[in-house]
């Protein structure tokens, strides 16, 4: 279980990073498509620290309300960020834009 928003990344560079750049991918493009999808999915998923403290204020007002209710509330934000993050990521690509600075 990783708890901190970093750790991931941390973990997750130094395999994907020179795997893509072997295939000429910028590194900064690669580590913005996993952002891309891992950000909508850190708002629903039972290992975010915050989760349990989420569950535990829909609590306060609905006393039937668990990881189930949270986790349906919260879908179709994460659609839509999903789908409006990809959108921009894929028009950022396409207009050529530099990666990062």
């Amino acid at each position: 279980m990783v708890s901190s928003p970093r750790a991931p990344h941390m973990m997750f560079a130094p395999v994907f990073v020179p795997l893509f750049v072997q295939l000429a991918v910028d590194p900064a493009a690669v580590l913005a498509a996993y952002r891309v999808g891992d950000g909508p999915m850190n708002s629903i998923t039972p290992l975010n620290p915050y989760f349990a403290l989420v569950v535990g204020f829909a609590q306060k007002y609905d006393r039937k309300a668990g990881v189930g209710t949270v986790i349906a509330l919260m879908l179709p934000y994460v659609l839509w960020m999903s789908a409006l993050r990809t959108l921009l990521f894929v028009a950022w690509y396409l207009l050529g834009l530099p990666w990062g600075v």
